[in-house]
């Protein structure tokens, strides 16, 4: 079983600056790339876990999401880094429980990441900016913490030390 590492994106991997899915916008936060280059070698899959409720706003569109997302990629080969795959919800925020539901705090597209690559829970954990994140981790039974520093390189190596 693979180990596994879930980010959420805005506020973790890049500055939230509301609805982003322009690459001329996007920001990397510091040290995120050092981060996911880190755990690609150690054998982590590192996959981002995110809400993009923008699309039913009607601000953007899927091919945009995916667009961005193919392009965080490929700025991150240049560093011989990668996300191994990209789980996000379209949905609006409701306070209506809803099982179908894959908005975080629902843990669906966690559990959808798990099944598809055979994921050790013991062995992952979620980094989230949000406490809806973290608890998230916890539906999912696995080990959530929250991201609110400057630098995601230094926040990941600390975070392993209880590996």
């Amino acid at each position: 079983m693979k180990k596994a590492v879930f980010f959420d994106r805005d506020g973790v991997l890049n500055v939230d600056k509301g609805y982003q899915f322009e690459i001329s916008s996007f920001e990397w936060i510091p040290g995120a790339k050092r981060a996911i280059k880190l755990l690609n070698d150690l054998d982590y899959l590192v996959i981002v876990i995110s809400n993009q409720s923008g699309v039913s706003r009607g601000y953007y569109n899927e091919s945009h999401i995916k667009k961005l997302h193919k392009w965080m990629n490929s700025e991150l080969k240049k560093q011989n880094a990668l996300i191994n795959d990209f789980f996000y919800s379209t949905e609006m925020p409701s306070e209506e429980i809803n099982q179908k539901s894959r908005r975080k705090p629902s843990p669906l597209m966690v559990i959808e990441a798990i099944k598809k690559y055979s994921i050790n829970k013991k062995k992952s954990f979620l980094i989230g900016d949000k406490q809806s994140d973290v608890k998230t981790a916890e539906n999912a039974n696995i080990r959530g913490y929250l991201f609110r520093e400057e630098d995601l390189f230094e926040r990941v190596k600390e975070i392993l030390k209880e590996f």
